[in-house]
Formats: C-alpha cells, structure tokens, sequence
C-alpha cells in the first residue's frame, strides 16, 4: 500500500482563523505498469495531474507540470498568471525531453488553492477530465466540468451520463498541458465556508467509484488521511483499471462572532487582474521530485 501524505496549517485571518487538514495519496491499481500521476499537496496549492503519451511520457508530462507548479506553491502566493507560465515551463519541458516524442504526450492538471486576501476564498482550476469535488452540508458537488468529448456530447444532449461511463470515446480527452501550446485553465471561486471538503482525483478514482460513493465514503471518515485510504482501498476493489490519484482537504473556520451559513458560490475567476502579479517560478529553482508529490486544442489520444 502506498504512504498517504498529510500535512495541516493554520491561517490567521482579520477576523478568525482557518485550520487546514490534508491527506494525499496515488497508486499505480492492478492493470497499469507505470503509474502515469503525479500529486502536488503543498499550502496553498492542491494539484492532481493524469499524464497520458506512450511508455513513460505521461509520467514524464505529470511529473514536468507538478515540477513546475511546486515552486508556485512554495511562495505561498499562487496567482492564474503564476499558473499559467509555470505550465507554459512545463510545456517546453515535455518537449524537450528525449523520450516524449509520441505527439500525443500530455497530462491534466486540476486542483484548488486557497487565496488569503482581504476576502479569503478558494479557487479550483482545471485542464482535462481530473475532477475537483466539494463537500458541503453533506452533498457533493462536482465543481470542475470534464474537457473530454464524452461531456461535450452530454452538454449538447446527445449523451446520457450513464451512456457515457461505457462510451469507446470515454478516455479521450480535449483539452491537456502538453499537445498544444494553450496552457489557460478553467478558474472557478468558492467562499470559505466551515466543514468544507475538497476531493481533487484523477478519472483513475472516478471510473470505480460514483459521486455517490465519494460522498459516502467522506462521510464515514472524517480524517482526510482516513478517507484516501477508504477510497483508494474501494476503487482497487473495484478493479483499480487505471491510476488513482486522491487529494482531501478539509478546512475548520473559526470566526470572532457568529457566522452565517453560506451557500456554494461559483464564478468564473479573470486572469487579467493578475498581469501585475510577481511570478515566484522566475525566481525559485526548478523543482526536484520531492515532498509530497508522487508518481507512479486538438482532442488529445485515447489514454487507455
């Protein structure tokens, strides 16, 4: 069984503090050889990426992008322009690395970070089909949409999701770091709300175990570090058919006074305002593979 990485850390806010809890973990399953993920669990940034391209070009493209991402992390400032250039970095890593040259080689990237400003929230941003979930008065919500050709055909109608889990177009996704030179994720803002829960996974988790099944099991472990292992011990039982790659984060608000409760607020976040943000990876050393990451537009290959 694969170590879980945790971690906490406590934030003190203008009117309280917030207590984060983190567990991370990621497993090869029974039919893959190489464990093609990589995980990023490091305050503020919380980051799953499915790497995808013939023998191990998709672990060399998981690992380039959460390589590139760990010195945003480690600045503790993380901005959409700090994102997008250090997977801009990435993209030329996988490029000029000698054993990616399947044209198809890429990865996704997907997470949540947190953003302690004079009005803290969450952000979540996503490329390809790795999924964020939210926890939230005991219901749980898929934040990020799939860029993959089965969702397309779900949201033109075409498609029903239960015919979509068995779809021969269900590994090919549209959108990846790596294939083109577009490297701007889909950004959505959250509120900062008490009892929240963060899922982060890769499709490795999705494809054995339903919404339902997350929320199930989160239920019955309250302990982020107990929860990955539920998950992933269910998702191998069911077949483990790909790599599986779970984050869950949970967060405790304590506020001066009382608090309403507040419901899910989803916008989409601009990138523009960040043009006059500094980019910590201009200054901060290419990452090593260490911590507590793991590994094991055109449509992108068929990632069976």
């Amino acid at each position: 069984m694969p170590d879980v990485r945790t971690g906490r850390r406590k934030i003190t806010l203008a009117d309280g503090t917030v207590d984060l809890a983190w567990a991370a973990v990621t497993d090869v399953g029974r039919r893959r050889e190489v464990n093609q993920d990589a995980v990023l669990a490091e305050y503020p940034l919380f980051v799953v990426a499915d790497g995808m391209g013939g023998h191990i070009g998709g672990e060399i493209a998981s690992t380039s992008a959460v390589d590139r991402l760990r010195p945003v992390a480690e600045s503790g400032a993380v901005t959409t322009k700090a994102i997008e250039k250090a997977l801009g970095r990435a993209i030329k890593d996988i490029a000029a690395h000698p054993e990616t040259t399947d044209e198809g080689t890429g990865t996704t990237v997907t997470g949540v970070y947190f953003e302690d400003d004079a009005d803290p929230h969450w952000v979540t941003l996503n490329i390809g089909d790795s999924r964020v979930y939210l926890l939230r008065d005991g219901q749980i919500v898929q934040i990020t949409t799939d860029h993959s050709v089965v969702q397309e055909l779900i949201a033109a109608g075409r498609l029903s999701p239960e015919e979509a889990e068995n779809h021969p177009y269900g590994n090919v996704i549209t959108r990846a770091v790596g294939p083109s030179d577009s490297v701007k994720p889909d950004y959505v803002r959250l509120d900062l709300v008490d009892g929240d829960r963060f899922v982060v996974c890769s499709d490795g988790l999705t494809k054995e175990l339903t919404d339902y099944g997350l929320q199930h099991f989160l239920g019955e472990h309250p302990v982020a570090g107990d929860a990955v292992t539920a998950m992933l011990d269910a998702a191998l039982e069911n077949g483990g058919r790909d790599n599986i790659s779970i984050i869950v984060v949970d967060v405790a608000v304590h506020r001066e006074g009382d608090v309403e409760d507040t419901a899910v607020v989803e916008e989409d976040v601009d990138a523009a305002g960040d043009d006059d943000a500094d980019d910590p990876d201009d200054t901060a050393p290419d990452g090593d593979d260490v911590g507590t990451d793991a590994h094991g537009g055109a449509a992108s290959p068929d990632r069976n």
